[in-house]
């Protein structure tokens, strides 16, 4: 076949009239191939010698043109469909045979084409899928040189071009020509076998209407002298005579005889016709005429043949004379012209033999001067071979081009160099070439290209399986993708292009099977090793190169040429020891090996990559470079210089020696985004130091992370595995990421896994987001397994945590900050001074620069900086809001500069610009705003100073990975920890982040600030805007209605062009609340008036001069009252902007505007009011309602029409600004909603207005009832309701009492106001909060600007040592009761007390600290000592005052804050704020008096004296504040146990909280006494509050405690939050009340609290989410529920909980469908079908249980067989019929009687449901039964307790017989 493709024959002919119809097939496949019909007086001359040109001549005077006619030789041209042609077998494949056909030519015949009853077999076997045991493959029926009858089917092109024959064997088309009644005893036909019967074979001879019988006898006489007696197989192809004819030929039987077959000639009694006679049969005949070209024959009496010279007879050649008697074999019959073609060759007279010469033994062979024996001009020319035998060459081979061939070369004699390139067995003859190419080609056939050598071709294609490669004119070869580089390539065709030349190396070759494999790695082509191409080849020692086939656990397998392939075993391949092969090796791979090792004759050897070990290899290698590269061992620090840069990493130098080596890109740090940086930094000759050296072998490795570096130097680094245990946690980098895991190597070369499940603590969806190569990180060693050297490693950060969080994340902050310090030296060092000017530049420093440009995105880029080219850009959020233009010169403060980018980025924000430095503690907490990112840490601004602070983002060398909600943002509140106090080199604090519970989001843009999106275009306007219209305003139209929209309605009007009808124009009078646009439905027609036109590209109305107005978009109106004749009003279209028609709204004016949309991220309701004026309405001008605030979606409908005031325009000009709440101008006493938007501990809110308005309230306004934590409910963004206090200063005074904003409630005021000292009397009991400790008494605030003293003698009944202790129990900011014991109007002095006598509270310091009373005197002495002593003091305090009430407070909101934690009393749940520092200005007095106070004193007033706080720390923290300082709530003791030593009125917080808001709670708080209290009655309340605080412990300390309410729930499920239990318990609390929402809602919460690692937990709630939707929900709800629970668990699980369920609540019918659905979908899960079965068992359907079990078994594996079935019998037991489960049993343990576990469930149902005879039986079976001794153990035993249960003390005494007579068998057997 290939030969024909790669050699094609012939030229070009003209076509004969009767080729015509048939031309299209023409092809060059054949090698006798003559130009044309009218010339075919040139053709081949007979063999031997009659060939002279004389005769030549005489046969062209002779009437040419029938010669010509008659001797065309054989071609595809001449060939038609349907021509019946003798051929031989060539080749046989399994699904085609090759058929050689005369004068050269080839065809193919398919399996489909044999006969009828092998296509029927073929397509049964398709059918059925596996193989059929009477079918055949075409080999077994078929050998070469048979000669076969073929009719010719078709004749085709394929794809490329060349011709193809394809012919047919099948009978019906051969013999098809003769009828029933034309078969005549001794016929020769053939036919093949249909079937076998009982006397014989019924074979297919094709006749219609006829049976062909082969007696058994006569078919055994033939196939026992061939096969040895094997009977014929469908489809064997049979020569067959004629014996008998019966019926007239409806019946024949037939002979196939060896004798009588060979001896068949055709006779003219068998009345032959021409329409009827088949190729094949011989015939004697007569010569009539002897031409040179052949001979003309006369047979049968009256037909003429031809024979060409090919087929004379060789020895008679030259001797035939007219009317010789011949014999001849039919070759073919041209259907059209009836030509008779003959044989006279020998081989042909013996019908059924087959040719024996199938090939030349010199094919391929290049032969020198071989002469000429004769030319055909246009046909070719005959040569002589040296044995005498004539070869052929076609004309198309005698030259290079048809256009070249000179005829005279070709004189008889004269000799040529050709090749033999094919053999004829139907012609026997040699076919040669006289082509350069084909004589050149190194390779002509398979047999000639060796294994191993290298050969050059052409690409042919490429194919996912590989690329074809063309080696010869019909050798082809595949390159398998492994092969197409050293590499495994993904895109070959980018690298190969069909048509090049490549150059490949043979890696075997078959040429029976023309399979030919190579290769195209480099290495092994250009290798100058020997090649290993036999196992005998492989001489140990030797080294080579081969490729690794396979990677296993093992070792590797190497393979070599021709199939030879070796191990390297795993302790070979490499020095170091290698755990995972996988991980450092891979299929493809080419390596260079050495032989340890060969057995031929096994055809095993063994390899190794460990080169050197051999003698002969260490005598090459050794030398100086050999001592050199000895000088670096793994584990050694070394000194590098850089050598160069590759695209993995740095080419080094190890010092002194020079020894080369590679420092990978992420090897240069720790830090995965700083390699990178420091690659683009270093050069060539930049020195290393302190470099670990990872791999010494082969190429050394290096790495510079100093993890590593310091892991290896403290010695902590194993070194092999039997120093590893489980536990240890090991410092290294990531080797390798694959979908299942991360592999770990650490700096001794050991390696570990760390899977998928424990790579993190979050959910790993893909480890290559969690992880990169070269990363360092920390594992932990969970499993080693020594014997095969592997280890599992834990990298969850839960498993690796190197000590604190903090202490490690400041760490790997300074180190990277460091590591960028390093990045700036070596920028400085460059010689560009752009470059050395960004080396200085640190984030902090302040610029001034001219504005360049304002991007599209909002950013802003400047010049001006201090060198030409420096890029300088400020982020949209940097430019803070401001306006900016070029040219406008600013301030701005560095933020980072990107080093590889060689950008700056800066920020205008003013806090940053202005900060103020101000001295910070060491450890203090701080609030801070992100303002930049980097990807290991970020730069944030401290809130109350503008400094500049980095942290890092990452805690963990581990913690690498945060989902989107974790990640932060620019803009957002965190909470830090600083670590320094003042900005080192790189001009920023390090801090740590606080937890991230801390962070606030970032706050939306000001109202203000906000500029409008554009207009969104309405698709249905857009559609029309291509149609002109006519329409002029005022003209009248109608229209249909095409679609309604929030506040137009859009009309189609004629000629289709499309009118818009605005909201305001549809009613004269709009009622509030209705929605204008639903009066018109869809498809009514409407009469409007033309007011307008809208252009479409600027939605401007145009005039109607305006020359695009014919192209607008109509405005109609359909008012009433615009209908009316002359009551028509155009809008105005004149107006420049949009502003200017705003200009006619007056504020205060009222509208009425349509609700168009609710802008969610602007917080504004977007209107229209006509239909070229739009407004907006801030959110907070809604309504005064906190539900509609909440829900504005609610309470406001899109289209609905509002009345709404005009406030003014907005900032943007091009809207209105409207209020639904009345004009909005913030008047004293004015009510009005703002958002918080800053809280100020200690201090109070700073609230936001719309329109840019900012107010201030008070702690002391904050509410009605003051509490300990009066801010705690707030946090920004907020909404409150306020009213004005004072608009005298530019910041609003406001009050949030609920006594201002809402007096109609006439709420209880517990807490009154007080603005000045007038509004106090002395005596009168007030609370406060504490303001600070000073040297002479205690600050209190009882109001805004009211500040009182009270005396340290007024302070507490007892005296403290240490003053200390005030500023502890004292802390800023504590609520406390005083008693108001003296004023001073004139001085503006208050003096206080805080003594429980005077108060009737507890004393401010408790009982517990053990401190002396203090007596009455001392309290006076204390008193007057403390008057002398703070005089200074008090002159401050009274300025102080008096400043105060001036209504001047000292305070500055905004500028100077302070950080001093207040104290928090009560953990309250779900609360969470943003805490903001408090401000403090006497600090900074007493600063200036400290040094002039004694030792004593100091320690009273010290701001930041910390002692003791650490053991005092608070167990509960506030979710938004540090641990503080201890207050008086009672709190565990270490020391003593519980101390109570404080009243009940202070207790009340501790109680779980049960209320949200800060009202209720000061509801329940006890009214303060105002009379003082006696002895008695303060020790009754001690012991009441003592007893209740016992009471609440015991019931929580009771194991059998109850929770009672959401609150105990919630406490519950937070201290255990993956229990589903809990879960559960709190659903059914809520169900009990039927709150179905709320269960729902908690069953969601669980859903997201559960950690996804507890499986189960998760999905025993989503089982009682099913159920309570089962039970409360709808069906829907329900299949929502179930389809989201399918996708988060186990799907299978979940379908059998539902279908429980179903079962459960008897849906029958539903739990039947869902079990249909898992048969579907669970098909292969036995446990689905057991539950079907026991469901259906259960609801009484027997009879489908049974089908059931027998669709289990078609669908089940069939080792869950027996266990399906011993399933079903139990439930028949339990839930059926007894009797049928026996059945069942007893027909398992016949087939299976070994099945031990079958017999004991069969045994427990019998004892459960059977009678005692029915076990007694069953174990007498058992106990015979030839059992393992273990078994018959259990047995026996089994047996004996059911007797001492059951039976009598005969039966256990006969049972324990038994046993003994067992054992006494077994050990006679044992001893025999």
């Amino acid at each position: 076949m290939a030969l024909e493709e790669s050699f094609p024959r012939g030229g070009t002919r003209k076509a004969h009239k009767s080729e015509i119809a048939f031309q299209q097939s023409v092809e060059q496949d054949n090698l006798f191939d003559i130009s044309t019909e009218e010339e075919s007086t040139k053709r081949k001359k007979s063999q031997k010698g009659p060939a002279k040109t004389k005769k030549l001549k005489i046969e062209k005077r002779e009437n040419i043109k029938p010669v010509k006619e008659k001797f065309e030789i054989l071609s595809v041209e001449t060939l038609c469909e349907g021509m019946r042609i003798l051929g031989c077998v060539k080749e046989v494949n399994d699904l085609e045979l090759v058929i050689s056909l005369p004068n050269g030519l080839k065809g193919f015949v398919q399996a489909t084409e044999i006969c009828d009853a092998y296509t029927k077999k073929l397509n049964e076997q398709v059918a059925q899928e596996e193989p059929l045991k009477d079918l055949v493959c075409l080999p077994e029926i078929f050998s070469p040189g048979m000669l076969v009858r073929c009719v010719v089917n078709s004749l085709g092109i394929t794809e490329k071009g060349k011709k193809s024959v394809k012919l047919s064997l099948n009978p019906r088309n051969v013999n098809g020509v003769l009828s029933a009644e034309a078969l005549k005893p001794g016929m020769l036909l053939t036919g093949t076998v249909s079937s076998l019967e009982d006397h014989g074979y019924l074979v297919d001879i094709g006749v219609s209407g006829n049976r062909a019988f082969l007696p058994l006898q006569k078919a055994q006489e033939d196939t026992q002298q061939k096969n040895k007696g094997a009977k014929l197989k469908v489809g064997q192809y049979l020569n067959c005579v004629i014996e008998e004819v019966k019926g007239n030929g409806r019946v024949v039987s037939l002979s196939i005889g060896h004798s009588e077959v060979s001896t068949a000639i055709a006779t003219e009694e068998q009345n032959w016709t021409l329409n009827n006679l088949l190729p094949g049969l011989v015939v004697k005949a007569q010569v009539q005429k002897v031409t040179p070209l052949g001979l003309t024959v006369n047979f049968l009496s009256f037909f003429t043949g031809l024979v060409d010279f090919m087929h004379l007879e060789p020895k008679k050649t030259g001797t035939y004379f007219s009317n010789q008697a011949v014999r001849a074999c039919i070759l073919f019959i041209h259907p059209r012209t009836r030509a008779v073609r003959l044989s006279l060759r020998p081989v042909f007279l013996q019908p059924g033999r087959p040719l024996t010469r199938l090939s030349c033994q010199h094919l391929g062979a290049v032969l020198d001067d071989v002469p000429v024996h004769g030319f055909f001009s246009k046909a070719g020319a005959t040569f002589k071979l040296k044995d005498g035998a004539l070869a052929y060459a076609r004309f198309s081979h005698l030259s290079n081009s048809k256009d070249v061939l000179k005829p005279e070369i070709f004189k008889p004699g004269n000799t040529h160099k050709c090749r033999i390139i094919d053999y004829s067995p139907m012609d026997e003859l040699a076919l040669l070439s006289l082509r350069t190419s084909i004589i050149e080609a190194q390779y002509f056939s398979y047999h000639d290209v060796k294994p191993g050598a290298v050969v050059k071709g052409t690409v042919l294609t490429i194919k996912p399986y590989g690329m074809l490669v063309k080696v010869g004119e019909q050798i082809k070869g595949l390159v398998p993708p492994m092969h197409l580089a050293d590499v495994l390539m993904k895109n070959p065709e980018k690298k190969y292009r069909i048509g090049d030349e490549v150059k490949c190396r043979v890696l075997v070759c078959d040429p029976e099977a023309k399979k030919l494999m190579m290769t195209l790695k480099k290495t092994l082509v250009e290798s100058k090793l020997p090649a290993v191409t036999c196992y005998a080849d492989a001489k140990p020692g030797l080294q080579t190169h081969g490729f690794i086939l396979r990677v296993k656990d093992c070792g590797c397998i190497v393979k070599f040429y021709n199939d030879v392939q070796g191990l390297v075993p795993k302790h070979e391949l490499s020095a170091e020891y290698i755990p995972a092969p996988e991980t450092v090796f891979y299929s493809g791979q080419v390596m260079k090996v050495v032989v340890l090792n060969c057995e031929p004759a096994k055809e095993r050897m063994l390899l190794s990559f460990k080169l050197l070990s051999d003698p002969e290899a260490k005598k090459e290698h050794e030398g100086g470079s050999q001592k050199k590269r000895r000088a670096v061992h793994v584990g050694q620090l070394v000194d590098v210089k850089v050598v160069e840069k590759t695209k993995d990493g740095l080419e080094v130098a190890v010092l002194p020696y020079n020894i080369p080596a590679v420092l990978p890109t992420p090897h240069l740090s720790d830090h995965v985004p700083n390699g990178p940086l420091l690659y683009h930094w270093l050069q060539a000759g930049d020195i290393l130091h302190r470099v670990l050296c990872l791999q010494s072998e082969g190429r050394v490795l290096l790495c510079r992370k100093p993890a590593l570096v310091s892991t290896v130097e403290g010695g902590q680094d194993p070194k092999s595995f039997s120093e590893i245990h489980p536990g240890m946690l090991l410092i290294g980098f990531v080797k390798s990421i694959k979908d299942y895991g991360v592999f770990v190597q650490f700096p001794s070369g050991l390696s570990g896994l760390a899977p998928k499940a424990v790579m993190s603590d979050k959910f790993v969806t893909s480890p290559s987001d969690h992880f990169v190569e070269g990363q360092t990180v920390v594992a932990k060693v969970t499993n080693v397994d020594e014997e095969k050297q592997r280890m599992l490693l834990s990298l969850r950060l839960s498993d690796c945590t190197l000590g604190d969080l903090g202490t490690t994340s400041l760490l790997l902050l300074s180190q990277c900050l460091e590591e960028l310090q390093g990045v700036r030296s070596l920028m400085s060092n460059r010689d560009s001074v752009l470059i050395q000017t960004l080396a200085e530049m640190t984030p902090g420093m302040i610029l001034d620069l001219e504005v360049q440009e304002v991007l599209e995105d909002g950013s802003v880029v400047f010049s001006g900086g201090p060198v030409p080219g420096l890029v300088l850009r400020a982020s949209k959020y940097h430019r803070a809001g401001q306006e900016v233009e070029s040219g406008q010169k600013k301030k701005v403060v560095i933020l980072n500069v990107d080093m590889l980018k060689l950008e700056v980025h800066v920020s205008l924000c003013q806090d940053l610009v202005n900060r103020k430095h101000k001295k910070l503690k060491k450890g203090s907490e701080h609030q801070a705003t992100v303002q930049h990112l980097e990807q290991s840490f970020a730069i944030a601004s401290l809130v109350e100073t503008g400094q500049l602070a980095a942290f890092s983002l990452t805690s963990h060398l581990n913690d690498t990975f945060r989902f989107d909600s974790e990640k932060l943002q620019v803009g957002q509140g965190v909470s830090l920890t600083l670590k320094t106090t003042k900005p080192g080199v790189t001009g920023l604090l390090l801090a740590v982040e606080g937890p991230a519970a801390k962070r606030t989001m970032r706050q939306t843009q000001k109202e203000s600030e906000t500029v409008d999106e554009d207009e969104e275009a309405d698709p249905a306007l857009v559609v029309g805007t291509v149609k002109k219209h006519t329409l002029s305003i005022g003209d009248m139209v109608t229209g249909t209605v095409k679609s309604i929209k929030a506040t137009h309605v859009v009309v189609t009007l004629e000629d289709g062009v499309i009118g818009c009808i605005h909201a305001s124009h549809i009613l004269d009078d709009v009622p509030e609340g209705t929605s204008p646009t639903s009066k018109l439905k869809v498809g009514r027609i409407v009469t409007a008036r033309v007011i307008g036109g809208r252009d479409v590209k600027t939605f401007k109305f145009l005039p109607i001069s305006h020359p695009r107005f014919i192209r607008t978009i109509p405005e109609l109106s359909v008012r009433p009252s615009e209908l009316e004749k002359d009551g028509h009003t155009a809008l105005n279209t004149h107006s420049v902007s949009p502003s200017e028609k705003i200009k006619q709204y007056q504020g205060g004016q009222t509208v009425t505007c349509f609700l168009k949309r609710y802008n969610v991220v602007k917080k504004w309701l977007e209107v229209e009011i006509a239909p070229d004026i739009r407004g907006r309405i801030p959110l907070l001008l809604t309504s005064l309602s906190f539900k509609v605030l909440k829900h504005p979606d609610k309470k406001f409908r899109i289209g609905q029409a509002l009345r709404a005031t005009v406030v003014g325009p907005d900032s943007s000009k091009a809207f209105l600004c409207l209020s639904l709440i009345g004009p909005h101008k913030l008047q004293k006493g004015e009510v009005a909603m703002g958002r918080v938007v800053k809280v100020t501990p200690n201090e109070g809110l700073t609230v936001s207005f719309p329109f840019g308005k900012f107010g201030r309230a008070s702690i002391f306004h904050v509410s009605d009832s003051y509490s300990e934590t009066p801010l705690e409910d707030f946090v920004p963004q907020k909404i409150v309701r306020c009213c004005v206090l004072s608009t005298a200063d530019h910041v609003l005074t406001l009050s949030l009492r609920s006594s201002r904003t809402n007096p109609e409630t006439k709420s209880k005021i517990e807490d009154p106001e007080i603005n000045s000292i007038q509004d106090i009397k002395e005596g009168q009991l007030l609370r406060g909060y504490v303001k600070a400790v000073e040297p002479h008494g205690v600050l209190f605030s009882l109001g805004p600007s009211v500040v009182g003293l009270a005396r340290y003698s007024h302070v507490s009944q007892y005296r403290p040592s240490k003053k200390a202790l005030y500023s502890k129990y004292l802390p800023e900011g504590k609520l406390l009761t005083a008693k108001i014991l003296s004023l001073n109007h004139k001085r503006s002095l208050v003096r206080l007390s805080f003594l429980p006598s005077d108060t009737g509270k507890p004393d401010v310091l408790p009982a517990s600290v053990g401190l002396p009373l203090l007596e009455e005197e001392e309290r006076e002495t204390e008193a007057e000592r403390g008057d002398q002593k703070g005089n200074a003091a008090k002159k401050n305090q009274e300025r102080k005052e008096k400043k105060n009430q001036k209504g001047q407070e000292e305070v500055k909101w905004p500028s100077k804050e302070k950080s001093e934690p207040r104290q928090p009393q009560v953990k309250k749940q779900g609360k969470r704020g943003r805490p903001e520092s408090g401000s403090e200005q006497e600090r900074v007095n007493k600063k200036q008096k400290k040094a002039g106070l004694s030792e004593e004193d100091d320690s009273g007033v010290e701001v930041y004296y910390r002692e003791g706080e650490e053991e005092t720390e608070e167990m509960t923290v506030l979710p938004k504040e540090k641990p503080t300082k201890l207050t008086e709530v009672p709190r565990l003791q270490l020391s003593s146990g519980f101390m109570w030593d404080v009243g009940l009125d202070s207790l009340t917080p501790a109680l779980p909280p049960r209320g949200e808001s800060s009202d209720s709670e000061e509801d329940e708080r006890p009214h303060e006494a105002t009379k003082k209290k006696s002895k008695k009655e303060k020790a009754l309340e001690k012991q009441n509050a003592e007893k209740e605080l016992s009471r609440i412990e015991e019931a929580l300390m009771d194991p059998g405690w109850q929770p009672e309410s959401a609150d105990d729930f919630d406490r519950l499920v937070l201290s255990s939050p993956n229990s589903s239990i809990l879960w559960l318990q709190y659903m059914a609390f809520h169900l009990q009340a039927t709150e179905i929402e709320k269960a729902r809602a908690v069953a969601e919460r669980a859903l997201k609290t559960i950690s996804f690692r507890e499986e189960q937990e998760k999905l025993n709630v989503w089982v009682a989410l099913l159920n309570l939707e089962n039970m409360y929900g709808s069906q829907e709800s329900l299949t929502k529920v179930f389809e989201r629970a399918v996708q988060y668990n186990e799907p299978l699980k979940v379908f059998l909980h539902l279908a429980d369920i179903y079962t459960k609540s008897e849906k029958f019918q539903e739990a039947g469908e869902l079990y249909n659905r898992m048969l579907k979908r669970f098909r292969q899960e036995k446990a689905v079908w057991i539950k079907y079965g026991s469901f259906l068992l259960r609801r009484g359907h027997a009879g489908a249980s049974h089908r059931m079990l027998q669709r289990a078994l078609e669908c089940l594996p069939k080792k869950e067989h027996v266990d399906v079935i011993a399933k079903f019998a139990q439930l028949e037991f339990q839930l059926g019929d007894v009797e049928r489960a026996k059945a069942i049993f007893e027909n398992t343990l016949s087939t299976y009687p070994k099945r031990t576990d079958v017999w004991s469930v069969y045994i427990d149902m019998s004892i459960k449901h059977g009678s005692q005879k029915e076990v007694r039986d069953i174990f007498e079976r058992v106990i015979h039964l030839s059992l393992a001794p273990k078994r018959m153990k259990f047995f026996f035993k089994r047996y004996l307790d059911y007797e001492k249960q059951h039976g009598t003390e005969k039966d256990v005494q006969a049972v324990k017989a038994k046993a003994l007579e067992y054992v006494e068998a077994k050990s006679s057997v044992l001893e025999d």
